[in-house]
């Protein structure tokens, strides 16, 4: 790459890190509670002994930007595989239905078991470990009888693909829905709010349960990601490089399910970020994956930390979930990605 070029790539991944930083600064010191700089960095740095502030940032406000930041990167790097794989610049997790499907199994999962993400205190480990492999098991149920629909002639259908994620979105959806009028009139307000995508209940147990997911499998996609433009060919320019084509895109699939089955277990059911965090990306360096997808995570991470924030304060003291405020977003530029398709 000339080093003049790989210079603009650190400059506007710098600007994205700003970015990141300023929401950071906007979501720590602003809220029910607001607290100036020296405070938050005081009580960051364990100097001076205000259990009030401590409260605050370590309980509340701190598990929650993290929170934002990693299933931010973790729908955009999903989205970012799912793109790259059936070639369709509409894929994403939540319009694909593989959100829904996760969404469901984890609805099932508090209605068995008794257990409420947003009432946990972090005392439930196993319950709160096991919480994405049931996601994992609906998302991967999901994008299975999707993709087993969307084959045609052993070939990926790119319409299919999208009727009948639309289809399947809907079911799982309706799935959930009957699950949670099974809870309890208190423990269905909540599921339904956990439903409409919310991280406002964010602690570190969460944080310990879905690490290790975005950890391993962002690893396995970034050090794939070379498949990815190998997947903008001709099948069988693909096939002829001594490629498994198939057999790959399922372990990215897997993998991709994988991200998105740990973020909703922790911040429910978060739409278009995948949809618009790679776009952005694309806009910005390019189409090679070797910085689309590093590039994506950062964008991603931006955009629900920033959507978070307006969730938290536009309507202060009522809360919006920030699903709500995401879609607001994101079906405007659907649409306008829809259009420009056409």
């Amino acid at each position: 790459m000339p080093k003049n070029k790989e210079n603009h790539i650190w400059l506007k991944a710098t600007i994205l890190f700003v970015i990141i930083f300023l929401s950071f600064y906007l979501h720590v010191t602003n809220g029910m509670f607001d607290m100036t700089i020296p405070d938050v960095v005081k009580t960051l740095f364990g100097i001076g002994d205000n259990p009030k502030f401590s409260l605050v940032i370590f309980e509340f406000r701190l598990p929650r930007i993290v929170i934002a930041i990693l299933v931010g990167v973790g729908l955009a790097i999903a989205g970012c595989v799912l793109q790259g794989i059936t070639k369709n610049d509409l894929a994403d997790p939540g319009i694909l239905g593989i959100n829904a499907g996760a969404g469901a199994a984890v609805s099932f999962f508090m209605l068995v078991f008794q257990f409420n993400a947003s009432r946990s205190d972090g005392s439930e480990w196993l319950k709160i470990m096991s919480m994405p492999l049931f996601g994992l098991v609906g998302g991967v149920l999901a994008a299975g009888i999707i993709f087993a629909f969307a084959y045609k002639h052993g070939r990926l259908d790119v319409e299919r693909l999208l009727l009948t994620g639309l289809a399947i979105n809907s079911g799982f959806g309706a799935l959930a829905l009957y699950l949670t009028l099974k809870m309890s009139e208190k423990d269905f307000e909540i599921a339904a709010l956990w439903q409409a995508g919310t991280i406002y209940n964010a602690n570190w147990a969460f944080i310990v349960a879905m690490l290790p997911w975005l950890i391993i499998l962002g690893i396995y996609i970034y050090r794939k990601k070379y498949l990815l433009d190998y997947f903008q060919l001709e099948e069988s320019t693909i096939v002829s490089l001594g490629i498994n084509l198939e057999r790959e895109k399922i372990k990215m699939l897997l993998a991709s399910v994988g991200i998105v089955s740990a973020c909703v277990s922790v911040s429910g059911s978060i739409g278009f970020i995948g949809l618009m965090a790679p776009h952005i990306a694309r806009q910005i360096v390019g189409i090679r994956h070797r910085f689309v997808v590093p590039f994506s995570a950062l964008i991603g991470a931006a955009l629900l930390l920033l959507s978070d924030f307006i969730a938290k304060t536009i309507f202060a003291p009522s809360e919006l979930a920030v699903g709500v405020v995401v879609s607001i977003i994101g079906i405007p530029y659907f649409l306008y990605l829809l259009v420009k398709a056409r």
